[in-house]
């Protein structure tokens, strides 16, 4: 049975438990969050035999998480394993310096040692005081906490390329028992979470102070519209609440990532303008691709792309993690660009040919990078060049030269 079984109980399984127990049916519902979920579609059958059903627990209620074993035994004497919902910000046991595990995933592990890196307990408090700010807010604490664990997230994954970053390694190695070893892509999955979770406190509070947030607005060029600059107060000052003051020009200049939609959504609140319909306007959104992938689908893949390794079988296993990224970022640019010309159209002639032809200009470079990348990437997976210079829409001869530009340009 999976770590994350739930089970959903009709009207009258739900008495029979409830008696069984000997605990009123108001309590049961207080004590179990799964209690009364699904209930109406259990009762609309109208069957008076008990009935019970097996989910998922994240299908009915939310995440799961393993609970501490020694928390368990303090209270009932054994060291049991057990289950409980758990949000992903409060995963830590702050009493055993444990991270707990998700418990929806095909893997052993139901905590990770947090003695040895105490910042990780220390964000566990400071979170409290965060939650208690997004509230008085105004904001669920939850949608400050997606949106900031999808921006460190973005950031976990860019990290193989920051040579300055040193923090996450140590941090990841700790957590893996002091090395990762040769299981490094797995640890960095599993250990993702709970190695980033101060950051994502950090820059969960950075949101929510009005100052960063009129930081923003400065740097948009207030009153007088301007493109968000690299070297922006903002990012420079978000770079310095998580510890890495060299971190502003890279958050700033990730376009189409979930930083640079909330830097845009808090501008556009204070200029009183929205985007077109069927666009969110709303800060604390985050898009469906800016949502991080959770580690039971992760080991799910690379599981996966460990059975069946190759050229042209598995994307992921064949082109190497940093020209994955490379291609992602590019993709993001592009798009951050080409997102720039919605409602463009307004102004002096000259203004507004200058701003679309730059944006355009842009825009066309960066896809026309990336594409190359994609050819590169391919055809060192061992795609045949006809093929990927069809679905470029090139001849095999224009593709030929491009690649082998690009080698002569990169030494490949």
């Amino acid at each position: 049975m999976r770590a994350d079984a739930e089970v959903v109980l009709n009207a009258s399984g739900r008495q029979v438990l409830a008696g069984l127990c000997g605990v009123d049916s108001a309590v049961m519902a207080w004590t179990l969050p799964s209690w009364t979920q699904e209930a109406a579609a259990l009762d609309a059958e109208g069957d008076e035999v008990p009935t019970a059903v097996w989910r998922t627990g994240g299908a009915v209620v939310g995440p799961v998480a393993f609970g501490c074993r020694l928390c368990a035994a303090l209270r009932c004497g054994a060291a049991v394993r057990w289950v409980r919902y758990a949000a992903r910000w409060e995963r830590v046991c702050v009493r055993h310096g444990r991270w707990l595990m998700d418990a929806d995933a095909d893997q052993e592990l139901e905590h990770l040692d947090l003695r040895a890196v105490p910042d990780v307990i220390v964000a566990q408090r400071r979170w409290v005081g965060v939650a208690r700010r997004a509230v008085r807010g105004g904001v669920e604490p939850e949608r400050v906490f997606a949106l900031a664990y999808a921006v460190v997230a973005r950031w976990w994954e860019q990290a193989l390329q920051w040579e300055r970053e040193k923090v996450w390694p140590g941090r990841l190695h700790q957590v893996a028992g002091g090395n990762a070893g040769e299981e490094l892509e797995r640890w960095r999955i599993v250990g993702r979470d709970a190695v980033i979770f101060p950051e994502v406190v950090a820059v969960a509070d950075a949101l929510l102070d009005p100052v960063m947030a009129q930081r923003v607005w400065a740097d948009s060029g207030a009153g007088r519209p301007r493109p968000l600059p690299a070297d922006g107060a903002f990012c420079r000052a978000l770079g310095e609440r998580v510890g890495r003051p060299w971190l502003g020009p890279l958050a700033a200049t990730d376009y189409g990532g979930p930083l640079i939609a909330w830097m845009g959504a808090v501008v556009r609140e204070r200029r009183g303008k929205s985007r077109p319909p069927g666009w969110a306007d709303d800060p604390w959104w985050v898009s469906k691709e800016h949502q991080v992938a959770a580690m039971a689908g992760q080991l799910r893949v690379r599981a996966k792309e460990m059975k069946a390794p190759g050229s042209g079988t598995w994307w992921r296993s064949t082109v190497p993690a940093e020209q994955r990224m490379w291609i992602e970022n590019l993709i993001g640019d592009a798009g951050e660009q080409l997102t720039q010309l919605r409602g463009a159209q307004s102004g002096t002639t000259r203004e507004v040919a200058r701003h679309l032809l730059e944006l355009l200009s842009r825009g066309t470079e960066l896809l026309d990078q990336v594409t190359l990348r994609v050819m590169v990437a391919a055809v060192n997976a061992g795609v045949p060049v006809k093929d990927v210079a069809e679905w470029a829409r090139l001849s095999p001869e224009e593709a030929a030269e491009a690649l082998g530009t690009h080698r002569d340009t990169h030494d490949e």
